[in-house]
């Protein structure tokens, strides 16, 4: 029996409020994953746990058992404390909340699970992906590191985000790079301390450390080509000094974000040459550190086509972007296209100054529930329209 459309909608806002309530950071999503195991086996689905970690992975197949796709969503939440008086689904864990909507994404994904399960109206096998530890771009990985894709292979896998500032209903997609990789760099310098009154005894780290963050910008305007989105943020700047003595050590981090091996590479030689040669000028010395957290995410182009005509089933063509701008944030789906064929959609939480338009990492966000409806049915039409009944 199918579930009425109203009552429908309502269980997947009882489940987006209970998971809104009971956050989890990245690799501690034990509740949740109990959570989501649970109304999944509910279901019928077939259940495994602890997929790199917390992961949870629910198959079901229908018909001759042809193509398998993938379903995903993120798990964890951030470690900010909410600033929302007066919500009643607000945070119960002090310190952690849902600041980037992954709330909603369980939600939905379960939604589509649920519908499913009930119209088995496809032909083929579809997973059912709930990962970890997104925000540090570690999740991926580790469920693939413990064999995610050997022991439950997929053909394709299909993510979505929320994004504020997009009409709610609305959605969009590109092919090709969608989101840029994040690197994250550390620069430890190391002068000489003294007395403020006596820079002239001293090498001066902090001087050394503001022209190391302007001559950075410089890499972006002088060394990409820009044709090459490109991006290097210094986030924080930390000494060791006090009001009248200067200080030793200076510690610079922040992120770069790009969309090519290339640019990536460039990016981190030219950066490493900037801080040792300005810090061998000026007497000091410089331990540079260059990471790589997230891969860019760069959907394929069949598997858009796939996301765009579930899309338009669901929204209408009207209110679908087939090619909106790529944005310069960073999503842990990424590590998944680099394995897998897949496509990642967006879609709109709200315009800014309206319900679901507070920013994504923000104290006061919350996930647009009604957006709930049209991101359940929108991965169940993935698979109707991948799937099909022949």
């Amino acid at each position: 029996m199918t579930t009425p459309a109203a009552d429908f909608d309502q269980q997947l806002v009882r489940w987006r409020h209970h998971l809104h309530r009971h956050p989890e950071t990245g690799f501690n999503e034990v509740q949740t994953a109990d959570y989501v195991a649970r109304i999944l086996s509910a279901l019928g689905l077939d259940v495994h746990r602890g997929i790199g970690g917390t992961g949870v992975v629910a198959n079901l197949s229908v018909g001759s058992g042809g193509p398998t796709i993938g379903l995903r969503a993120d798990m964890d939440a951030l470690a900010m404390a909410e600033a929302a008086p007066g919500r009643a689904h607000a945070s119960s864990h002090p310190g952690c909340m849902h600041a980037c909507g992954h709330d909603g994404h369980m939600a939905m994904v379960l939604g589509a699970a649920q519908l499913l399960a009930e119209r088995r109206d496809f032909d083929g096998t579809v997973r059912f992906i709930f990962q970890p530890a997104e925000e540090h771009g570690k999740g991926a990985a580790a469920m693939m590191a413990d064999g995610l894709f050997e022991r439950f292979p997929v053909d394709e896998i299909y993510g979505a985000h929320n994004i504020p500032g997009m009409p709610a209903g609305h959605m969009a997609i590109r092919s090709g790079g969608l989101m840029a990789s994040e690197d994250n760099f550390t620069i430890a310098i190391t002068g000489r301390g003294g007395h403020a009154a006596r820079p002239h005894m001293a090498v001066d780290p902090l001087v050394i450390g503001a022209e190391i963050v302007l001559a950075l910008q410089t890499v972006v305007a002088r060394s990409v080509d820009p044709s090459q989105p490109a991006v290097i943020s210094c986030t924080e700047f930390t000494t060791d000094g006090i009001r009248n003595a200067l200080p030793t050590h200076v510690t610079i981090q922040g992120d770069t974000r790009s969309y090519s091996p290339a640019v990536q590479a460039l990016l981190e030689k030219r950066m490493r040459e900037i801080c040792e040669g300005i810090c061998a000028a000026h007497g000091a010395t410089c331990r540079f550190s260059y990471t790589h957290e997230f891969a860019p995410t760069v959907n394929w182009p069949a598997c858009v086509e796939v996301a765009s005509a579930a899309a338009e089933a669901v929204i209408g063509a009207e209110r679908l972007d087939r090619n909106v701008t790529p944005m310069m944030i960073s999503e842990d789906f990424g590590a998944f296209l680099q394995v897998v064929p897949g496509a990642f959609m967006f879609i709109g939480n709200g315009e800014a100054g309206g319900p679901g338009g507070v920013p994504l990492h923000n104290a006061g966000y919350d996930f647009n529930d009604t957006v709930l409806p049209i991101g359940a049915r929108y991965f169940a039409e993935i698979a109707r329209v991948r799937l099909p009944i022949s």
